[in-house]
């Protein structure tokens, strides 16, 4: 993530064949953008762009300075494979019945105040849940006609509700750019089936998937993890030992260790205790800020998040030029000392720079001595329902076990329409999680357990599967759904349209400054974390660099405090700090 700093803002310059999107491989795009996406990155895998014009380039430079060609790249993304599940056009459109038999469970439980608002209500004894809308045929060229209403984000990303990125964007006064909805579920799968986690106190006690005996030992380890200063007694005997054994030895239960490591820690059986820890005190610090879950999902996805700080740059000077290639690095060196970058060329123009800071899909080669084989499986996938219907829209976080006990966990994020990610009627699944072959390989098992990929089913839905409804208690706990006699459990899954899957490099490990010149500073992209503590991180750290006795992104003024160039400065711009407040799309309360 690129956080142009206020004090001096930074010309962010975009190179390669001068793109038309900011955040590079942090971007979101409609999806005509995608597809075009789509087609750059596999011209780059299977080619090397040349700079033949580097010969008439050396005019630009001096005596003791010397250019590196800026056309070369390392690329980032490769093993790309796109599918389409549905026909290119339907001749006779037919809306099919509403369905709601799926032998998932997800029960209607509620926290405490700070509960979401879209949250389902208890409803009374023999009440029925409301069924789903129903939904229509697609057709490839139906959806492509909706191309403007998909926000498709190449990392998905959440914030924690007390993480360093929202801490930020408070501070900076940035929050007011941008838009959140909380996360209303976090779901595990357990047992064959998708369950809903309980997350705060009040879920905990109301569950009914645990005994009151699971749920006294899981409130009891919750309390130890998130005490502060408890870690130097309990985990101490646990500091070369791994976070799963430490839960064993509280005898907890396989269910409540199964919640614990995969839902609330995201961890694996291999993360190291105080690791998993440090996880476990993450999730729970940002309960009931702003919601029944500890997440934040930004609207119209997490590639808006590194525009809200590109308009804050431009606010202060910032100049952005799109469509615009570097094509030299010119760099200076002086005998004794490390080389340094001193111009850019771009348009056969020498432009001096005090600074320059390169993605590391736009870095050179020269400078990454050490490039990672392998990286980050991903998968964008739209369908045409949730992975587990409710009553109303949800916004779902999933952390996949290991299926079978072999592979990586899958990081799986679930959006509607209310957040401006799709059309109505559809939702967007994302998978994410560690490479092993190819996305696709990596993915496929959960896929196969989730989504249907069928390019039958949606026909077969339409006509053959009746309507059910859920009973609801007085306690206003869901039954489990009916599997309705003569419907495979296949024909119930959502069904994909269309599905993306790529690789991309993580470098969030890699040394990405000892081959660098002075004044050229790489960031990494993307790496495999469910949220931005990395990426603010090294822009504290590169920020730090540059700008030693500066202030990183020190609050902004409100519009109306700003002063212009040439205007007399009025002393009382500067106001006192406002209390916190984080923009949301559904009135996400302010802390108090």
């Amino acid at each position: 993530m690129h956080m142009p700093p206020r004090p001096q803002p930074i010309l962010a310059h975009g190179r390669k064949r001068g793109k038309e999107y900011y955040g590079d491989l942090w971007a979101s795009f409609n999806f005509d953008g995608l597809q075009k996406w789509v087609q750059d990155c596999k011209q780059s895998e299977h080619s090397l762009e040349i700079n033949s014009d580097m010969e008439n380039l050396k005019t630009l430079i001096k005596e003791g300075e010397t250019l590196l060609n800026a056309k070369n790249k390392i690329p980032t993304v490769f093993k790309i494979e796109e599918n389409w599940y549905i026909p290119k056009v339907v001749n006779e459109p037919v809306e099919s019945r509403p369905l709601t038999n799926i032998t998932q469970l997800e029960s209607s439980e509620k926290g405490s105040g700070d509960a979401e608002q879209e949250a389902s209500k208890p409803l009374s004894d023999d009440a029925e849940v409301a069924s789903p809308p129903q939904s229509k045929l697609w057709s490839q060229d139906k959806f492509l006609k909706e191309y403007r209403k998909f926000n498709l984000d190449l990392a998905p990303k959440l914030l924690f509700a007390r993480g360093s990125l929202v801490e930020l964007l408070i501070s900076s006064n940035i929050a007011r750019y941008a838009e959140f909805r909380s996360v209303t579920r976090v779901l595990t799968w357990l047992e064959d089936r998708l369950e809903l986690v309980p997350c705060s106190r009040a879920d905990v006690f109301s569950t009914h998937h645990i005994s009151v005996v699971e749920k006294r030992m899981l409130m009891k380890l919750m309390a130890t993890c998130v005490e502060p200063g408890s870690s130097d007694k309990e985990f101490e005997e646990y500091a070369d030992k791994t976070f799963v054994e430490y839960l064993k030895s509280k005898k907890l239960t396989p269910n409540l260790v199964h919640y614990v490591l995969y839902a609330i820690a995201m961890a694996t059986d291999k993360t190291p205790c105080l690791e998993g820890v440090a996880r476990t005190q993450r999730f729970l610090n940002s309960l009931g800020r702003y919601g029944n879950t500890p997440f934040l999902w930004p609207m119209y996805g997490s590639g808006e998040l590194p525009q809200c700080f590109c308009r804050l740059c431009a606010v202060f000077g910032g100049l952005y030029h799109l469509k615009r290639t570097a094509d030299a690095l010119i760099i200076k060196s002086d005998e004794g000392s490390k080389s340094q970058c001193v111009s850019i060329v771009s348009g056969n123009q020498r432009l001096a720079t005090d600074n320059v800071i390169f993605g590391v899909g736009h870095a050179l080669p020269q400078f990454l001595k050490n490039v990672p084989t392998q990286g980050i499986s991903r998968g964008i996938f739209v369908t045409d329902r949730s992975i587990l219907p409710s009553e109303k829209e949800a916004l779902t976080l999933l952390q996949f076990p290991p299926v079978g006990g072999v592979g990586e966990p899958v990081t799986i994020i679930e959006v509607g329409p209310s957040t401006n990610a799709c059309p109505a009627g559809l939702y967007v699944v994302h998978m994410t999680c560690k490479q092993q072959t190819s996305a696709k390989e990596d993915l496929q098992p959960v896929v196969a357990k989730l989504l249907t990929t069928d390019v039958d089913h949606q026909t077969r839905v339409s006509a053959d599967t009746p309507t059910t409804h859920t009973e609801v208690g007085s306690s206003g706990e869901e039954g489990e759904f009916e599997k309705t006699p003569g419907v495979e459990q296949d024909l119930v899954k959502p069904q994909v349209l269309w599905c993306l899957y790529f690789n991309c490099l993580d470098t969030s490990s890699t040394d990405l400054s000892s081959n660098t010149p002075e004044k050229v500073y790489l960031c990494s992209g993307p790496e495999l974390d469910l949220d931005f503590e990395f990426a603010v991180q090294q822009a504290r750290d590169i920020f730090g660099k540059m700008y030693p006795d500066l202030e990183f992104l020190p609050r902004a003024p409100d519009p109306e405090d700003i002063v212009l160039e040439g205007e007399e400065e009025n002393d009382s711009a500067e106001t006192d700090s406002k209390p916190e407040n984080i923009s949301s799309a559904e009135e996400v309360p302010t802390e108090k």
